[in-house]
């Protein structure tokens, strides 16, 4: 005898697909405000581990702007793909580049000179990287799956197709043309000796 379940029991994998999903929905929801919270993080990171001037000057007039409009624009491209919209979560992709560049972004703001430098090529290859992706999978989601081509019958020349009872005329000549190669004849096909 079968041993039915319980009404509303879950599956062993709901759990963890539940919180698979709301993984990608807080990343969606976290896209527009790191727009504001990581320029926001540069300037404090620099005033709290006492960066200096030059510093100061590299977070007011690059760093902050470039974060800023880099994060609006990626976002936007996340947002315009129809299964981000539909779904209000973003794919795997999306998650794995925005955490590797916001950690770059994060990690930058400690200023720290014994690794800075690396850091900061890092989170610019990351930008790039994850512009493309974002390109790609916009460019991937918008494109057909597959091209038809429709014509009208009587558009075609030599195409008259018979619309109406059988044995009708339609007033299009529909004789057969058969053309052969040099040295054949119809009835020949192929019988060459």
């Amino acid at each position: 005898m079968p041993i039915i379940g319980r009404a509303g029991a879950r599956k062993p994998g709901a759990r963890r697909s539940i919180w698979i999903m709301w993984l990608r929905r807080v990343v969606f929801a976290w896209l527009i405000p790191a727009a504001f919270v990581l320029p926001v993080w540069l300037l404090v990171g620099w005033a709290v581990f006492d960066a200096g001037g030059w510093a100061f000057l590299w977070v007011l007039f690059l760093a902050i702007p470039s974060v800023f409009l880099g994060q609006l624009i990626l976002s936007l491209l996340v947002r315009a793909r129809g299964t981000v919209r539909a779904e209000r979560a973003v794919s795997w992709w999306d998650v794995g580049g925005f955490a590797l560049w916001h950690v770059s972004i994060v990690s930058l703001g400690f200023f720290d000179p014994a690794w800075w430098a690396p850091v900061m090529v890092l989170a610019l290859f990351v930008a790039a990287g994850l512009f493309w992706l974002e390109l790609w999978q916009l460019w991937r989601e918008a494109r057909p799956a597959a091209v038809y081509f429709r014509t009208d019958p009587s558009a075609v020349p030599g195409a008259a197709t018979t619309r109406g009872r059988p044995g009708e005329s339609t007033g299009v000549d529909q004789d057969v043309f058969v053309i052969a190669e040099s040295g054949e004849t119809p009835g020949d096909h192929g019988s060459r000796g």
